[in-house]
């Protein structure tokens, strides 16, 4: 298979379709879920503020009350134009823009969360693919989409282990990063956890090497992909029970493994004329 032919696979318009509706009503959710964040940061001091390196080279302001009230209103309204399949572009080009800017507001106090960058490449690629809600065909530019949201969803799990060997080399695996995440923020479960030998140093490498080596999901098909995606869907089923940490921005985005095409979204009626 040519370089050409992997990022432009012909995928369904219809896996675009659906896709597009989950992610656009996903971000409502999240916006509304971390809209505390945002929106405080506009009462702290302008000398908090540490723009993520895209706002500091575009020079963007500290945010100001006005200014993040205003961007909350147009990225649900945006958002929900866009996930009826109505002005796809327009709708779905400023709803990236303002979740931009909504994350760098967020993320420019020091804490960055890492589960955002696919959601983010998927709101930027969607818009190119255009209507897809009644067109049902494959399509070029909706395969090359589906394959940037499928990239940056392996990209999030893959730099990840290598953050990990960057700053805490290869003994990480061995030592007590869970274990203090179990003390910090653990409960039942996380105690009973603790109490199994070389449990905790088993399950960070497996995390180790299994952010690693997923790259290869992009490669797999049928059931070897199938078992990466729910081995993937137990981690995160395993982080949030056990830490009440969850990754749902990279979890919606790793539907674009999906054959969504399937799922028949209901349409529009139209009333017949006379």
């Amino acid at each position: 298979m040519s370089w050409r032919a992997w990022w432009f696979p012909p995928v369904p318009l219809r896996r675009i379709a659906v896709l597009r509706v989950v992610l656009y009503l996903f971000v409502v959710w999240d916006a509304w879920r971390i809209t505390t964040w945002p929106l405080a940061h506009a009462d702290v001091p302008e000398q908090l503020y540490r723009p993520v390196a895209l706002f500091r080279w575009l020079h963007v302001p500290a945010p100001a009350p006005p200014v993040v009230q205003a961007g909350l209103v147009v990225l649900v309204l945006s958002a929900l134009v866009a996930a009826t399949g109505r002005l796809p572009r327009a709708a779905g080009a400023v709803c990236a823009l303002a979740y931009l800017y909504w994350l760098g507001n967020a993320f420019g106090y020091s804490k960055v969360d890492h589960d955002h960058v696919a959601l983010l490449v998927a709101l930027l690629v969607l818009p190119t693919v255009g209507a897809a809600g009644r067109r049902e065909g494959p399509a070029e530019a909706a395969g090359w989409a589906v394959r940037c949201v499928q990239v940056a969803a392996v990209c999030t799990y893959f730099l990840a282990a290598v953050a990990k060997v960057r700053f805490g080399g290869w003994d990480w695996a061995n030592g007590a990063v869970t274990t203090w995440a179990f003390a910090r923020r653990g409960n039942d479960l996380t105690d009973a956890l603790e109490q199994v030998p070389y449990f905790v140093v088993g399950i960070q490498w497996v995390v180790l090497l299994a952010e690693f080596a997923s790259p290869l999901m992009l490669w797999l098909r049928g059931r070897a992909l199938a078992a990466a995606l729910l081995f993937w869907a137990c981690f995160h089923l395993g982080t949030y029970l056990t830490l009440g940490i969850h990754f749902l921005p990279t979890v919606v985005c790793l539907l674009a493994f999906f054959p969504l095409e399937r799922v028949r979204l209901p349409q529009r009626r139209v009333q017949p004329v006379g």
